[in-house]
């Protein structure tokens, strides 16, 4: 992984465990469901946001290394998996 995409998933899983945190405190003081679901798609877009930008640096470092090296098949393998798990 390169480092500056290392960073930035980090500097976002940092966002999604601080707001993870405040789910939590909104549901320790009994929070209106619907501000607590607000709050919990919130966290699913900032998880989103941290696979695209991991998926875009796999796509353009280890998948490009991989194709190179001659390995075709293992990382077509390998994002087909991805598609399927991300299509479950």
């Amino acid at each position: 992984m390169q480092p500056t995409t290392s960073a930035e998933a980090l500097k976002r899983l940092n966002y999604i465990d601080g707001h993870l945190g405040g789910i939590r405190r909104m549901i320790e003081e009994d929070t209106y469901c619907v501000d607590v679901l607000k709050q919990t798609y919130a966290v699913r877009r900032a998880i989103e946001k941290l696979e695209a930008l991991l998926l875009d640096g796999h796509l353009h470092t280890c998948v490009v290394e991989g194709v190179r090296d001659g390995r075709d098949d293992q990382v077509i393998g390998e994002l087909l998996e991805l598609y399927a798990l991300a299509n479950k």
